[in-house]
């Protein structure tokens, strides 16, 4: 039998190994010298567009917080990988972000199946989804720890958008076109949920699967039904291609939208059609000559760095890294997961300068504002037409 004092020592130094394991795990990514983000995005599928917009946009504020210092003497590393859409490439990208590059977060994430394929992965090496870029409730639902969404959901903002709609329209048949998937579900689920309170039901759905680019037997479905206003749960490409598909077929419905196709790319590839389109939306697309002076003053910045125009997604991206800057800031020299969750859970982040709401976080509470307002395109440009409703 060992003497005690040994056994004692023993106990000790196996305590203190585990220890040092758990704060290795929890500060992954996290060195003297910089902090290493990671994030998936579709730079090579049918959202490319965005996503490229979402890796400037996260580049633009990763340059001026490096450019200042860095955060709390730290630079800021972006890894971002390619899912092109898929969700079994957004594993593999998950996979090499987490386990190889040791990434400390997951930012801003495109695309909701793809993101509930990659979670698994972060959250058994403690790795944060922070931000991801879509609006499912499951980004917030059910709640985890290392969930946190700064978009109102898909569900709220059709549900709370398209009864008010439906009446200033008087529209008497709705109908709807969604996408296959989890995303385009929660569409659908908000905008049936919204017509049940105004005591009206789907009169038609049609469906196309995720990457499709032939609508015209959906288009024809819905015209058949003489549905006089159509809900989508598309898309960027998806949204043009069915709108595109209507105008040639003589078939003007009013079209809403969810916040995914809330996107310049819209009117820009899609042209004159895209006219009259409703979209939920939170902050404001960036215009170059915009109203605004800030966000002129940004959109010219992003332009000048990038020779290219920023869009909506330019502006979730680097809201991203700029909260989790504001967030990380506070946790201070001592950067873990756990440190940052109560950093974060602990703050209030104002309306910012793109018309985004205030956003609270809390122990309980991983969705920083579940407000939404809309949107239309009004001679090639997104106009706000609705405030806020909750």
């Amino acid at each position: 039998m060992k003497p005690k004092s040994t056994m004692t020592l023993a106990a000790l130094a196996l305590a203190t190994g585990l220890s040092a394991t758990l704060a290795q795990a929890q500060s992954q990514g996290v060195s003297k010298t910089e902090i290493t983000l990671g994030s998936i995005q579709d730079l090579s599928g049918p959202l490319a567009s965005a996503g490229k917009q979402a890796r400037l946009g996260m580049m633009l504020r990763v340059d001026e917080i490096n450019e200042q210092g860095g955060i709390n003497g730290r630079k800021l590393k972006l890894i971002v990988e390619d899912s092109a859409y898929d969700p079994k490439k957004a594993v593999l990208a998950a996979q090499k972000l987490v386990n190889q590059d040791k990434i400390f977060m997951m930012m801003g994430h495109i695309g909701t199946a793809q993101n509930l394929a990659a979670m698994p992965v972060q959250f058994d090496k403690n790795v944060i989804n922070f931000f991801p870029l879509t609006a499912a409730r499951e980004m917030y639902e059910p709640f985890h720890r290392l969930k946190y969404s700064q978009l109102a959901s898909y569900y709220d903002g059709m549900r709370l958008s398209l009864p008010r709609l439906v009446k200033e329209k008087n529209a008497k048949k709705v109908c709807s076109m969604y996408q296959d998937d989890e995303y385009g579900l929660e569409v659908q689920r908000g905008a049936d949920e919204g017509l049940k309170a105004i005591g009206m039901t789907m009169v038609e759905k049609t469906t196309f699967k995720r990457g499709a680019t032939d609508f015209s037997s959906q288009v024809a479905k819905l015209k058949a039904s003489e549905c006089d206003l159509v809900v989508l749960g598309t898309v960027i490409r998806e949204t043009i291609g069915g709108i595109a598909t209507a105008r040639k077929l003589g078939y003007n419905p009013t079209f809403i939208g969810s916040t995914a196709t809330y996107a310049d790319l819209i009117h820009k590839l899609g042209g004159k059609a895209m006219d009259g389109l409703y979209a939920t939306m939170t902050v404001q697309n960036p215009y170059l000559d915009d109203d605004s002076q800030p966000i002129r003053f940004w959109a010219n910045k992003y332009k000048t760095k990038f020779n290219e125009d920023p869009g909506v997604f330019s502006v979730y991206g680097y809201n991203t890294i700029d909260i989790f800057g504001k967030a990380a800031q506070k946790a201070g020299q001592n950067l873990t997961t756990d440190s940052f969750i109560k950093a974060m859970d602990a703050m209030t982040f104002p309306p910012d300068i793109f018309g985004g709401p205030q956003m609270i976080f809390s122990p309980t509470k991983r969705l920083g504002s579940d407000a939404s307002r809309l949107s239309q395109i009004v001679d090639g440009k997104w106009k706000v037409v609705a405030d806020y409703n909750k």
